[in-house]
């Protein structure tokens, strides 16, 4: 990127880590749409493999350099979206050469020493980063952040229910190639009238379940397993709704229960929240609430087909929500749906919001 010139204080330096992946190629789109440039430069970092490639951002083509301690000499920020596997080596190498690394990996989200932040709810907490790691959360949890942190803000949350209907592009570039394989398989061939028929016609087609992302077909079904087993019933996306929902909020003791179901969608995330607050709620002090937020968006109209779908919602930034109403038998409660994107704000932008904050802060 240009160089300010002479006299004009040095702008930051930007790395993005893993700039040809899924969530890096979102991210990059992103930069070119913000409407504000707050970068010196930037640098493109990806695995040896992906080295060379050029890519545009800002309408400046950009040659992509390799994972290396020397990548990030002269960093100030650095993006990492990349496996876990991958943060956990790389991203304090990048801290020890002076940069603050916003990860959007599972590595650090549950380190004490590391903050776990979302710009509607904490946005403070980028301030106390011991290790130079400040983690972004998993896409399910974020994906309903931006509206539950208001109403908690308003009437103290106290117990959250969920159930979550995940789209296949949270488990990558597998995850939708699979789907988009077993459609072509089933679509437009009968499939899916007697037990056995979709599996029957994947099978036909040589997709083996067993080389398949999910324990379960994805194509006209769901599927109630998102993430990996940990026991007792329990999913990984699940136990992290509730660990993090905890550590973003700062409840501590908040009551959590979470069910995530993976769904034949490719992109955004939808959730149903069942939320108990300390204080008396409405429906209408929730939509004023709502209304209030800059990145949320209120559907809701039910009478009339209103409320938000994956469909009507992927590609955009805000969170959706709708279907708004007082739970029938439970005192303080709301239940509500929540859409959101989870390549864009639930994973790129709100890894690259939390970078444009530290750089305002970078004198």
């Amino acid at each position: 990127m240009a160089s300010p010139g002479a006299g004009v204080p040095q702008r930051p330096c930007l790395a993005l880590v893993g700039a040809t992946g899924a969530v890096g190629t979102v991210m990059i789109d992103i930069m070119n749409e913000r409407p504000e440039w707050p970068w010196g430069e930037v640098r493109l970092i990806a695995s040896p493999r992906s080295a060379g490639r050029r890519l545009t951002v800002r309408g400046q083509e950009l040659t992509v350099i390799a994972l290396s301690p020397e990548a990030f000499d002269g960093v100030d920020i650095a993006m990492f979206d990349v496996p876990d596997e991958v943060s956990a080596e790389w991203a304090p190498v990048a801290a020890e050469r002076g940069a603050v690394v916003v990860d959007n990996s599972g590595a650090f989200r549950m380190d004490d020493d590391v903050p776990l932040v979302v710009p509607e709810c904490n946005l403070d907490r980028i301030a106390d980063r011991p290790r130079g790691i400040i983690s972004n959360p998993n896409c399910t949890t974020l994906s309903m952040m931006a509206a539950l942190g208001a109403l908690h803000r308003a009437f103290e949350l106290r117990e959250l229910v969920v159930a979550s209907y995940q789209a296949v592009s949270g488990a990558g570039v597998a995850g939708v190639e699979r789907l988009y394989a077993e459609l072509a398989a089933v679509v437009g061939k009968g499939v899916g009238v007697r037990a056995g028929d979709v599996r029957e016609a994947l099978e036909a087609a040589g997709l083996a379940q067993s080389e398949s992302p999910f324990p379960a077909p994805l194509a006209l079904n769901v599927v109630p397993s998102a993430g990996s087993y940990k026991g007792d019933g329990w999913f990984s996306e699940e136990l992290k709704v509730r660990n993090e929902s905890r550590k973003i909020l700062g409840i501590p003791d908040l009551r959590v229960s979470a069910t995530c179901v993976r769904v034949p969608v490719v992109t955004t995330h939808s959730l149903a929240v069942h939320a108990t607050f300390a204080n008396e709620v409405t429906v209408e002090q929730a939509r004023d609430v709502f209304a209030a937020q800059p990145s949320v968006v209120l559907m809701d109209n039910p009478e009339n087909g209103v409320f938000p779908t994956p469909a009507d919602v992927v590609g955009g930034d805000p969170t959706y929500v709708g279907r708004i109403r007082q739970a029938l038998d439970f005192p303080n409660t709301l239940d509500f749906f929540v859409c959101g994107d989870n390549l864009r704000k639930g994973a790129a932008l709100n890894t690259y919001e939390i970078a444009e904050a530290l750089a305002a802060r970078i004198p």
